[in-house]
């Protein structure tokens, strides 16, 4: 049998008070190992809440599952933008770097498809087509022709 423990906590910093230690405490589990583990796997997301659930199984081993924001709002809170553009066609609100790109793209690697670095900051810059911001000051869909015909290559 597994024991699921769902919390929302802030990137890098939960710690063994409300939410995490009454709902831990009780299933006899290390609750420092725990908070350790979550501090680790969510200090990317500093300064975000992030969605956690902890399985506990019998032997009181566990995992640890974060959730992320969606790519939309990490790429507005990557840029400080709070809202995206009304016409993301036309009306360019921020610019992302590439580093930036690959940044979002490693905090969300679990849930992105690509195999690679590369494909998975394309992945990154298709999102940022809805909130209407370029990429290394370019349109994204101009920025991932670039990046497939190999312009970007030495950078990955």
């Amino acid at each position: 049998m597994v024991d699921t423990v769902e919390a929302l906590v802030d990137g890098g910093k939960a710690t063994a008070g409300p939410p995490l230690g009454p709902a831990l405490g009780p299933k006899g589990v290390n609750t420092g190992q725990i908070i350790a583990a979550i501090n680790e796997k969510t200090k990317i997301f500093a300064g975000m809440k992030v969605p956690v659930k902890i399985l506990i199984a019998d032997d009181k081993s566990f995992e640890i599952k974060v959730g992320t924001p969606p790519m939309s709002a990490l790429i507005k809170s990557e840029l400080g933008l709070a809202k995206g553009s009304s016409n993301n066609t036309k009306d360019f609100v921020g610019n992302l770097t590439l580093d930036q790109a690959k940044k979002l793209a490693k905090m969300k690697e679990d849930s992105l498809l690509g195999a690679s670095e590369k494909a998975r900051v394309l992945e990154v810059v298709g999102a940022a087509v809805t909130v209407g911001i370029t990429v290394d000051g370019k349109k994204p869909k101009d920025f991932q022709a670039a990046v497939k015909a190999g312009e970007y290559d030495d950078r990955f």
